[in-house]
């Protein structure tokens, strides 16, 4: 398998992971313990795998959020609920949500048990020298429900892919802002204003960051990228794709093939469901 088929098969399989992130039965459970909703309860689920860190480290990892904004929830999130218990949370309502988007036909059978132990497998070539975030979730004991197991292989994958991404975004030259404001000129993943919302960046940084990519050649005058910075995209893209190359490399093309046509169905499946609201995906 070439990295380049690697990085197609990793995007058509993240909505299988990316739904922890959308479904309000995550919010819910950690909501319940009182860590405060919405960008509370994703900082919280997300970065609980570390432990109970400050804000310097979520906003590291995770890095295209603006640090003002991480500090408003981290580390007060871990004065409502004990990171243990947040990542406990967590995976009910994962569960949950698989239950309701797939049914339990679908979880009990043959092909979830399949395509879990295939994900499970690809994890299992991840290695975590430099990539924290990676690192922290691999940390953490496995679940023993299939579809637990395949979200939780996934989500080893897309933090092991996500750490690499940044390290490919900053030997780009690139700072968190710039890195999302030339992703959404791609035209591919959040629309602008989600960006801007989610992220916590307002309009004036967004706008500044924007000119300043405008000066260095990177966009147009109408905010699209240049031909230099669809160049500089692309070899980002291709960058990634390299150094998250390692788990499916482990699987193969035949491996990764099944993978892909088992996850297709599901993932068809809930985003007729309505994982994803409205308006934040272009």
């Amino acid at each position: 398998m070439d990295p380049h088929s690697s990085g197609r098969t990793a995007r058509s399989l993240e909505t299988l992971h990316a739904l922890g992130y959308f479904v309000p039965e995550v919010e819910e459970e950690v909501t319940a313990l009182g860590v405060r909703r919405g960008r509370g309860a994703y900082f919280a689920s997300r970065s609980a795998a570390m432990g109970r860190v400050g804000p310097g480290p979520v906003a590291a990892t995770f890095f295209v959020f603006s640090p003002s904004l991480v500090a408003h929830f981290v580390p007060a999130c871990w004065e409502a609920a004990t990171p243990e218990d947040v990542i406990a949370a967590r995976y009910r309502g994962v569960d949950a949500a698989y239950r309701r988007l797939l049914g339990q036909e679908v979880l009990d059978s043959p092909e979830m048990a399949e395509a879990a132990g295939l994900a499970r497998t690809a994890a299992g070539a991840c290695a975590p020298e430099g990539r924290a975030l990676y690192a922290a979730h691999a940390d953490q004991p496995w679940p023993e429900a299939p579809h637990l197991v395949l979200f939780h292989a996934l989500t080893l994958i897309r933090e092991h892919r996500g750490d690499g991404h940044v390290a490919t975004l900053l030997g780009h030259g690139l700072s968190g802002l710039e890195s999302l404001v030339t992703h959404t000129a791609t035209g591919t993943g959040f629309t602008v204003p989600a960006a801007q919302a989610t992220r916590g960046w307002s309009s004036e940084e967004w706008g500044a960051c924007a000119a300043d990519l405008h000066r260095r050649g990177l966009l147009a005058a109408d905010g699209s990228l240049t031909e230099q910075g669809q160049a500089l995209r692309a070899s980002v893209e291709t960058a990634t794709d390299e150094l998250g190359h390692a788990p499916w490399a482990a699987l193969g093309d035949e491996g990764a093939d099944r993978l892909r046509t088992l996850g297709r169905p599901w993932v068809k499946q809930m985003v007729a469901g309505g994982v994803f609201p409205a308006g934040v995906l272009a």
